[in-house]
């Protein structure tokens, strides 16, 4: 009768630890397909957050403004009234521009590296460029997202604002004197910077001849030679940068020293893409680590429960 009792017993013992062995071997395979479900949703959350990234990016590049072209309904004015404020001005804009654009890229980092001022009297100084004020009062603030200094208003390119330059503020300019910086573009060697297609034509030996002399006359003026070192060299490098060119027999080439080092964009776009998916990066892998610590957790208190119902 005992030995019955002790294997009945024993029995329930036995069947209670496969009831127990039964429970844990479901809890885990919960625990598994719900780690799975959440390794899952972390990365569809990081997927559709770096989604997001590149839609916003892409809208805010392509978005319209909320004003026009012509700016608001407040600056508006009738053709009539922007024709009496035109100025005649025999000055090009675009090859100003592209003058100043030669100045500051090819010129200037020398100019500041030998910590010297152009004198009032250089041609290249900021003083004689007609349009260098209205320049200045060019807000650029997204891709299509031009803005006028003096009166607010915002445009979709940049042609739109030079526009509203030369019919709302063309009085602001000094036109009495003759200052034209795109007068000195053949000097420069605008058209290499300028965005038209170049046509290969045959070198005039009097048009460079005429560019060169110019050229000259610039380095005399802007840099007057045995002044003082640093003149004497930026007088040099000023030959050797732009002058040397002007020649039909070829050898020499254009902006020969370089000028100023731009950064690639590719780069820094990339690197601020890094550093906003780095955080998410790691947060996904802290609440990988917190999952599976505290599913590891779980399962050693399962096999204490099991290892205490195993009969004695």
């Amino acid at each position: 009768m005992e030995s019955k009792f002790r294997l009945s017993k024993s029995k329930e013992r036995e069947e209670e630890h496969i009831f127990t062995l039964r429970i844990w071997i479901e809890r885990e395979r919960k625990m598994e397909t719900l780690r799975q479900i959440r390794a899952k949703n972390s990365y569809s959350l990081l997927l559709s957050l770096l989604w997001i990234t590149l839609l916003s990016s892409s809208i805010s590049a392509t978005s319209p403004l909320s004003q026009s072209d012509q700016g608001t309904d407040k600056h508006a004015t009738s053709p009539a009234q922007d024709k009496s404020h035109v100025h005649e001005i025999h000055c090009s804009r675009e090859r100003s521009r592209a003058a100043w654009k030669v100045v500051e890229e090819y010129l200037m980092p020398f100019v500041e590296k030998e910590k010297y001022e152009l004198p009032r009297q250089c041609r290249l100084h900021p003083s004689n460029d007609l349009f260098r004020d209205q320049e200045e009062h060019k807000i650029h603030l997204d891709v299509n997202e031009w803005r006028c200094g003096y009166c607010r208003k915002s445009f979709r390119a940049e042609k739109f604002l030079d526009q509203h330059f030369d019919n709302r503020h063309s009085n602001l300019l000094d036109v009495d004197q003759s200052k034209c910086l795109a007068d000195v573009c053949g000097a420069l060697h605008c058209d290499l910077v300028m965005e038209i297609k170049s046509q290969k034509t045959k070198c005039n030996p009097a048009a460079a001849a005429r560019n060169r002399h110019l050229c000259e006359g610039l380095a005399d003026k802007c840099f007057p030679a045995n002044q003082s070192p640093s003149s004497t060299r930026l007088h040099e490098l000023f030959l050797r940068q732009f002058c040397d060119a002007h020649t039909c027999s070829g050898g020499r080439k254009p902006f020969s020293r370089g000028g100023k080092k731009h950064t690639n964009r590719f780069y820094l776009a990339a690197s601020v893409l890094t550093l906003m998916l780095l955080p998410l990066f790691y947060l996904i892998v802290y609440l990988y680590q917190r999952e599976m610590k505290s599913g590891t957790q779980e399962l050693k208190r399962i096999a204490k429960v099991g290892r205490k119902a195993k009969p004695s």
